[in-house]
C-alpha cells in the first residue's frame, strides 16, 4: 500500500517554532565548542608555558585576526552557557509546559544575542 501524503524535503522551506530553533542552536553551539576546545587548550598552555610565551600571546590576542577568532569561540559559549541554564530548569520541571517553554526559549534567544553583544563590545 502506497503512502500518498504529501513530502517536503526541503528544509529551508519549514518554519520551526521557536523553542526548536533554541535546541538546535545549542546543539550547534556545543560542537563549535567542541571543536575549539584544542585551540583552547593550546592558548592555556601558551600562556602557562613562560613569561615570553605569555607575553607573545597576549601580543596576539590583541589582533584584529585573535580577537574575531576569540568572538567566535565566545560567542558560542555564552550561547550554550544560557541555553544549558534554560536546559537544567527544564530538568527539574520548570518552563516544562508549551507557554512557558515559548517564553523560556525567547527569554534565552534575547539573553544571548545581549550577552554576544556585550561580549563584542568588550572585545573592541
Amino acid at each position: 500500500m502506497k503512502n500518498h501524503r504529501p513530502k517536503n524535503l526541503n528544509l529551508f522551506s519549514i518554519r520551526f517554532p521557536i523553542p526548536a530553533i533554541v535546541s538546535i542552536l545549542h546543539r550547534i553551539s556545543g560542537v563549535i565548542l567542541f571543536l575549539a576546545t584544542p585551540l583552547v587548550i593550546w592558548a592555556l598552555s601558551c600562556s602557562l608555558d613562560s613569561q615570553d610565551s605569555f607575553q607573545n600571546l597576549q601580543d596576539n590576542l590583541s589582533t584584529p585576526l585573535f580577537k574575531i577568532l576569540a568572538f567566535g569561540i565566545l560567542s558560542p559559549f555564552l550561547y550554550h552557557f544560557i541555553a544549558g541554564i534554560r536546559h537544567l530548569l527544564m530538568d527539574v520541571n520548570i518552563g516544562v509546559s508549551l507557554k512557558s517553554g515559548r517564553a523560556s526559549a525567547f527569554v534565552t534567544l534575547i539573553l544571548a544575542i545581549v550577552t554576544i553583544v556585550l561580549a563584542g563590545i568588550y572585545l573592541w
